[in-house]
């Protein structure tokens, strides 16, 4: 069997963002694991406007051909006001199949870990038909950046594996669905 192709999206378009730092640090890890084909999928290089407010069927249709190429997501989540950032939720109501019976992680940062916008997310994805797996890496603003510079504690490795071990895995069973 081949291996599976894991995008890693970066939820966030916002300038001096933060997910390119932890989505380098989640992309390292997962590559030096050799268990499958891992990339960045960087929302921002769509450039989807606000859903139905303008012609966009370029973008749409380059977002939605990225997302039919993978197996199953990472989701680097950041929370804005207690969620996910309008630009996640934006490019996830562009798409509907291509996100149809896949897996995906989510590892989470803020305040308190990006708790809340992890579980909003959770709630999104079921709606998209995506099994989110439960081990959940949350990275603290206060304990794992250091002035806009991402520092994670060597702690959040295991999480992180375990999250990737069971990204795989659904993403392995899920595939016999839509095939």
């Amino acid at each position: 069997m081949s291996k599976l192709n894991i995008g890693i999206i970066l939820g966030s378009t916002r300038e001096g963002r933060l997910s390119p730092q932890v989505g380098e640090w989640v992309k390292k890890i997962a590559d030096s694991r050799g268990d499958a084909n891992y990339e960045i999928v960087d929302i921002a290089d769509y450039k989807l406007p606000l859903l139905g407010e303008a012609d966009a069927t370029e973008q749409a249709t380059a977002w939605n051909t990225k997302l039919a190429s993978l197996d199953g997501f990472v989701f680097i989540v950041q929370e804005y006001n207690h969620s996910i950032s309008a630009s996640l939720k934006n490019a996830l109501d562009y798409a509907r199949e291509a996100w149809n019976d896949k897996a995906a992680g989510i590892v989470s940062y803020g305040s308190v870990g990006g708790a809340r916008a992890a579980e909003h997310l959770r709630g999104i994805l079921g709606e998209l038909s995506v099994a989110d797996v439960r081990v959940h890496p949350a990275l603290s603003l206060f304990t794992d950046f250091d002035n806009g510079t991402f520092k994670p504690a060597d702690l959040h490795l295991t999480n992180l594996n375990g999250m990737l071990d069971q990204v795989l895995s659904w993403s392995g069973a899920l595939k016999t669905v839509r095939s």
